[in-house]
């Protein structure tokens, strides 16, 4: 099983999350958008038969742009086994899709069977390590391919943890050969809650391991900030995401934005945004190798 290339995820370029309150605007007006993240469980289970109307939209769009599945129930890190009944509908709907790839998150969402519709931090222990490298292996087994880890944002830190954040999915993406989804905004919305520094966990990740970029905007509660993905990218995360593409390269990113959706051309400008600095930081990268090599 092989991540997918370097020269395919170049070409992918810069995307925004599907919602259904922008899918007639998509499929009337075609926007000048890279690809898409379709969230998986919306279409999970739809598969057979008709589907209905999601899945079929989902299948126009597919027809248009590349997609991407972004899971948000795998649960990897919880102590329940593997739920082989989630994982057979999401095998069918990657057949049908054919995605470029599939992610998730590197966090447990229940226990015993409840889904908590959250995504909870694990704690950073080599005992966490080998469960979650025995679960990642078996899923990745079953669905024949490599799948795409994300960091979560976190509100507390566990005192029993034995690496930083960092250390961990570093080790999990080299057990396991996944790749890594980094959310720049889940890591600055962690280090202020956490207080640790933000270019010291982005310096501290291989840039193979990265397989795409998430941006989004949070909210401010005064004493912590708050993971809601109902806004516009901010400032300090803009400033994160140029220091991310300096140090990893042209890296596919996508614009997520999932409470008070704007219309899309909102969406868009944001879209547009990233794709301006990407290309500036990438320049400036550019320039920085050749006065390097000038002066030797």
């Amino acid at each position: 099983m092989k991540k997918v290339s370097g020269a395919q995820t170049n070409q992918v370029g810069i995307g925004v999350g599907l919602r259904s309150p922008h899918y007639s605007y998509i499929l009337e007006n075609r926007p000048k958008i890279s690809w898409f993240e379709a969230i998986s469980e919306n279409y999970m289970g739809l598969e057979s038969g008709n589907g209905g109307r999601p899945i079929h939209i989902l299948e126009k769009v597919r027809a248009l742009y590349p997609i991407v599945l972004h899971g948000v129930s795998l649960s990897i890190g919880s102590a329940d086994e593997l739920n082989f009944k989630y994982l057979e509908q999401l095998k069918n709907l990657i057949e049908r899709i054919n995605p470029l790839w599939v992610s998730d998150h590197l966090c447990w969402t229940g226990v015993n069977g409840e889904n908590l519709h959250d995504l909870l931090p694990l704690p950073y222990t080599e005992e966490v390590l080998k469960h979650l490298t025995e679960k990642i292996l078996k899923a990745q087994d079953y669905l024949k391919r490599p799948l795409v880890f994300e960091n979560v944002s976190a509100y507390l830190s566990f005192q029993h943890s034995e690496m930083t954040e960092w250390e961990f999915i570093n080790e999990i993406s080299k057990r396991t050969n996944c790749g890594l989804l980094i959310d720049v905004n889940n890591i600055y919305v962690s280090s202020v809650n956490q207080n640790f520094d933000p270019v010291t966990y982005l310096k501290a990740i291989p840039k193979e391991a990265v397989q795409q970029i998430h941006l989004a905007g949070h909210s401010n509660s005064g004493d912590f900030l708050i993971d809601t993905h109902d806004g516009p990218v901010t400032d300090k995360v803009w400033e994160l995401y140029s220091i991310a593409i300096g140090l990893y390269g042209k890296i596919p990113t996508l614009i997520e934005w999932d409470d008070k959706i704007p219309n899309f051309q909102i969406l868009e400008a944001e879209a547009l945004n990233a794709e301006k600095l990407q290309q500036l930081s990438l320049q400036e990268e550019h320039e920085k190798s050749k006065d390097a090599t000038f002066t030797a």
